[in-house]
């Protein structure tokens, strides 16, 4: 039998935050999925969650940050006009906006692309408040076994995964999408952005809407 989680509190938490910054590993519920996370500069721990998943080291994973306002302080003088226009926009919300990465920074996350970052706020509403106090940004993929399904409720999640984490927050049953993923690290440059995955079209049209014209195929 699988461990049971910890319940999501202030506390837990503030645990969360802990375990990432010594370089332990942990899952926790997000504002669409269960997600599996470390510290985006700790190839180790990066290492942990690629094993525990089954997943290429190659593929990046998104970062993210618990408030807009600390993406801003740590990465927002990275980021172009457009960029910060859409994430003024979008932010928090179940996006990941795929953008230029100058400064190389969270190599471990950003894999085989350290040009380009993924960046990801969630709107920590209801019993996803705690987190908003979380401080750290976190390296972060969905907490499911590469190509299984993904983990809507903590009972989802393999037991080897459980088992082989420091830490399970249990904030009850989720949304049950992944985020809308969008490159935008193209569209200062030359005006041009992809989408990655659109699990809800109306989330895809409000990104055409904002920019301006259709994404590139």
């Amino acid at each position: 039998m699988a461990p049971a989680g910890t319940a999501l509190t202030v506390e837990s938490a503030a645990e969360f935050a802990s375990v990432i910054a010594r370089g332990g590993v942990a899952i926790f519920p997000t504002d669409t999925l269960y997600g599996i996370a470390c510290d985006p500069d700790s190839q180790a721990a990066a290492d942990r969650i690629y094993e525990l998943k089954g997943r290429p080291p190659r593929k990046p994973s998104a970062v993210m940050y618990f408030s807009v306002e600390r993406l801003m302080s740590d990465v927002g003088d990275d980021l172009d006009e457009r960029t910060l226009e859409l994430a003024a926009e979008l932010l928090p919300s179940p996006y990941t906006l795929v953008v230029a990465n100058p400064a190389r920074r969270f190599a471990p996350a950003c894999a085989d692309t350290p040009e380009k970052l993924g960046l990801r706020v969630p709107k920590l509403d209801g019993l996803l408040a705690p987190l908003a106090a979380v401080e750290v940004p976190v390296m972060q993929t969905s907490a499911n076994r590469s190509g299984a399904p993904d983990a809507t409720d903590l009972e989802d999640i393999d037991s080897e995964i459980l088992e082989g984490v420091d830490l399970a927050l249990d904030g009850g049953p989720l949304l049950g999408y992944g985020s809308t993923v969008a490159d935008v690290s193209e569209l200062a440059s030359k005006g041009e952005w992809r989408l990655l995955r659109a699990p809800i079209p109306r989330a895809s049209g409000r990104l055409t809407e904002l920019i301006g014209n259709p994404p590139c195929e």
